[in-house]
């Protein structure tokens, strides 16, 4: 199992909605990430950076973040597109973080 963390920027104003969004997830998508092996997916908002902290545990060979050439993803991805801070191709952009502390 291996444990995960990355940053997103959220567009000012949009944590609601980016909230709304992520509660009504897609079953499908969660389908996919949960069959793709990720797990114990979380993701907290800084409100003054508007910067989404995400982690995740994945058995499998990608996180969520490295599924793009899945139809679904990329449904995903460009439905979030118009309040996230994106690359060319709508998937956000995400900065992956080194962990430097583990306590279990």
């Amino acid at each position: 199992m291996k444990r995960v963390a990355f940053k997103m920027f959220l567009k000012p104003g949009f944590e609601k909605e980016y909230e709304k969004r992520h509660t009504a997830i897609w079953p499908e998508l969660k389908k996919l990430l949960q069959e793709s092996g990720v797990t114990d997916y979380s993701i907290y908002w800084d409100e003054e950076t508007n910067i989404l902290f995400a982690t995740q545990k994945t058995d499998g060979d990608k996180t969520s973040q490295e599924m793009g050439v899945n139809p679904v993803v990329q449904k995903w991805w460009d439905y979030m597109a118009d309040i996230m801070e994106v690359n060319e191709d709508n998937s956000p952009i995400s900065t992956p973080l080194r962990e430097l502390f583990y306590m279990e």
